[in-house]
């Protein structure tokens, strides 16, 4: 028979007591610490959250931030197309998030980007369209991301997402999502150093930065879509895109509908 002795009970009561301080600690060194991280991947104290307009139609976007409170593999497992998108507007950091994966520079001294390209040679132009107070500070129209400043210029005031919709064969998520990115491609970037293979290079870029966008919708909570129907000749008319740009994807975001 077991017997429970003076000795045996102190040892016992000394293990129960660790054991309760251990949780203690861990529960408080985790919560602190995902508050840090959460703070670090939305509104860090030294990271500027507003857009500046730093001179007529060019908007200087929320400096991007690297941290996060959720992994690749998480995004990757979580990763969904999601079609429709809640009445809600994007915060401007969103949108800097977004537009920094599709082609932000990671490297400033060689101009690496977020996606890679073939030779470096970044064939690929990326254009946002934004709806009617659909993201905060900023009005409906199109713009053009320029990586090399991470700033967005108008090309287009006002809603362009009905004329978008339209040409994507009156698809409802374009019409519907807050905002939409365009990534077109001047092909002869890549072609006139690879020649005819050169155009297969540019599709797989466009491919990474399909990938990319996915990710990050996920990561901030967003939904997104990646979608190929569409009439070229009536999206470039939409857009006013130049001659020597072609559109490959469209990729409406937005809060999704559960």
């Amino acid at each position: 028979m077991y017997v429970l002795t003076r000795g045996r009970m102190l040892v016992l009561l000394v293990l129960i007591g660790s054991s309760w301080a251990l949780g203690l600690f861990s529960f408080s060194y985790y919560w602190n610490k995902a508050s840090q991280i959460a703070v670090s991947s939305t509104y860090r104290a030294d990271y500027s959250t507003q857009i500046i307009e730093i001179r007529p139609g060019v908007i200087k976007l929320p400096s991007p931030i690297t941290t996060g409170i959720m992994s690749v593999e998480e995004a990757m497992f979580r990763r969904r197309s999601r079609r429709e998108y809640l009445d809600k507007p994007l915060e401007s950091i969103h949108l800097s998030q977004l537009l920094w994966a599709s082609q932000g520079i990671t490297e400033p001294k060689w101009g690496l980007r977020t996606a890679p390209s073939a030779g470096g040679t970044y064939p690929l132009e990326i254009y946002v369209i934004i709806g009617e107070r659909c993201v905060k500070d900023l009005t409906a129209g199109v713009y053009r991301y320029n990586p090399k400043d991470h700033t967005i210029i108008l090309v287009i005031s006002g809603d362009c997402r009905p004329g978008l919709s339209t040409a994507a064969l009156s698809q409802p998520s374009i019409a519907n999502a807050p905002v939409n990115i365009v990534v077109a491609a001047v092909y002869e970037r890549t072609t006139q150093t690879y020649g005819s293979r050169g155009i297969r290079y540019v599709d797989m870029e466009a491919g990474h930065v399909g990938q990319n966008v996915y990710l990050m919708a996920t990561a901030l909570g967003l939904g997104t879509v990646v979608v190929g129907a569409f009439h070229d000749e009536q999206v470039q008319q939409v857009l006013r895109l130049p001659k020597d740009q072609v559109p490959l994807y469209l990729i409406p975001v937005g809060y999704p509908k559960e």
